[in-house]
């Protein structure tokens, strides 16, 4: 027996206002589970986002990304995580705070009527920072792939939503709460098949509301160049396809 409905989000990256409109939908309230795919904090509203985040109690899954591991890297031992984001809102962190952090899983199984155990990570299953776009051959997404039993895999790394398949395997993005890219804040529902969903959000608001509460410096660029005029899809491809390694 597996969840019904689960509403599946990623990157938020600590934009809490772009969080709080996804967790305010209909369906992602009617959802039985919520399961974020890392990402989680990196941005300039850490702090509130992961209270927010938190107070879903048991009724979220919570995966670790890239981000979130440099994040504790740099709050443990000083590593550079090399991203502004990451650094200052590791900074922000109780010692609580980045230990919920550190123990967050890099991957898990969670099953859902409809699709059987679904794996969830953040980039892929190999590692947590590995681009894998819609149109990467087969051939590698199949080394990402290797060992893994679970017919329906979902990740999140690059921002943009798909779906498709890959030696019958199905592979789902939901694309990012905080950071989308060519779009607003999208996430999807899972069971007993695959949904994609968009949020409306006033990003004039969000902006000014990240630029009236965070400290994060260049925090009224950081809303203007991700809420309101976000790379668009095309712009993002350019960058990430020739890290597809």
């Amino acid at each position: 027996m597996g969840f019904e409905r689960v509403a599946v989000l990623s990157d938020v990256h600590g934009v809490l206002p772009a969080l709080r409109a996804v967790l305010r939908e209909p369906e992602v309230r009617a959802a039985d589970h919520v399961v974020f795919c890392g990402d989680n904090l990196a941005g300039p509203l850490p702090v509130e986002t992961l209270e927010l985040m938190r107070s879903l109690g048991d009724r979220a899954t919570f995966i670790s990304g890239n981000a979130d591991r440099e994040m504790v890297g740099w709050s443990r031992d000083g590593v550079d995580p090399g991203h502004d984001e990451s650094r200052w809102a590791a900074e922000q962190l109780s010692g609580d705070e980045v230990d919920f952090l550190a123990a967050l899983p890099p991957q898990a199984l969670v099953g859902i009527d409809g699709l059987g155990d679904v794996l969830f990570c953040h980039a892929t299953p190999r590692n947590d920072h590995e681009v894998r776009l819609v149109d990467s051959p087969p051939g590698k997404w199949a080394e990402a792939f290797e060992g893994v039993e679970a017919r329906t895999v979902v990740c999140g790394h690059t921002h943009m939503p798909f779906f498709r398949l890959v030696d019958r395997r199905r592979v789902v993005n939901p694309g990012s709460v905080g950071m989308p890219y060519g779009s607003g804040p999208t996430w999807c529902l899972l069971g007993p098949g695959v949904e994609f969903r968009e949020t409306l959000l006033d990003a004039e608001a969000a902006a000014a509301e990240i630029a009236e509460r965070s400290a994060f410096p260049g925090a009224d660029e950081f809303g203007s160049g991700y809420l309101v005029a976000p790379p668009s899809d095309v712009e993002a491809l350019e960058v990430f396809t020739p890290m597809v390694d």
